[in-house]
């Protein structure tokens, strides 16, 4: 066995993850000092910037700036805002449709029209009905994460294994019941597909819509630094966005391990 294959069998898959990430970060440290392009800083003044922007507040907001509170908070406010009430609705109209015979025949080419505007076309139209502020982007938001929950939901609801419907109807099993402790826990794991996707899409849609119409926020602050030339400050923010894709989708991730841990795949690995 040589040396390369030990190390790799002695290193666990999230160590390797991290040792690939930090030495990525150094390549990019070494490029950009050796570049010295003004547009593309190096890791180390990005971090720099970051931990003046964000690290150096009063005790009184553990030692967080106003910027956390002023910029990141009300981003975070409205992302999830939108997502929830997005998940809420895909979900229990998903049900209702994927348990319909004919639903989707009536509104499936409806929804294949709506879903494909971009939804960044549309927030001129939210900004008329909404103004400037959060409900014109959480409007935004919602349009925009709605569809892979509903549709995986319907997905997920049509799948459910026929012996189950037949057992179901045979003992005349009450539909609340059929529908909480059966049909949707069936339909969970499609359930979880469409809520990650849409927590990147509302991601996105937070930062676009504030790009636009918000007098705060991650977008704002990103676009003012970005036409005041204060790159390093700019990096800070879009790097945080990062953070923020990567922490949410792992929390989301534990929650569906946790709630699928009932399933004999998941219990096996676990």
């Amino acid at each position: 066995m040589s040396v390369a294959t030990s190390v790799r069998k002695g290193l666990s898959g999230f160590t390797r993850y991290w040792l690939l990430f930090l030495c990525l970060i150094a390549l990019w440290e070494v490029v950009t000092r050796i570049a010295g392009d003004l547009f593309f800083p190096p890791p180390s003044e990005i971090a720099a910037s970051a931990a003046k922007l964000w690290f150096t507040g009063p005790a009184s907001h553990l030692f967080l700036t106003d910027a956390v509170f002023d910029q990141i908070v009300p981003s975070l406010v409205r992302m999830l805002s939108g997502w929830l009430i997005a998940v809420v609705l895909g979900i229990a109209l998903g049900t209702a449709l994927g348990r319909s015979r004919t639903g989707m025949d009536y509104v499936g080419p409806l929804f294949a029209f709506f879903r494909a505007i971009p939804p960044p076309a549309l927030i001129p139209v939210f900004w008329v009905l909404f103004h400037i502020g959060p409900g014109m982007q959480i409007a935004a938001i919602i349009f925009g994460s709605i569809w892979p929950v509903l549709l995986n939901t319907v997905d997920g609801v049509r799948s459910v294994d026929p012996v189950k419907q037949e057992t179901a109807r045979s003992f005349r099993t009450p539909k609340a019941y059929w529908i909480t402790m059966v049909v949707l826990p069936a339909a969970l794991p499609k359930i979880f597909a469409g809520l990650r996707l849409s927590l990147s899409v509302s991601l996105i849609l937070m930062v676009v819509s504030e790009l636009f119409g918000s007098y705060d926020g991650i977008g704002y602050s990103l676009l003012s630094a970005q036409r005041s030339y204060e790159l390093t400050t700019m990096w800070a923010w879009i790097v945080l966005l990062g953070v923020l894709g990567y922490g949410l989708n792992s929390l989301l991730l534990m929650v569906e391990h946790r709630v699928l841990a009932w399933q004999p795949a998941r219990a096996s690995k676990g």
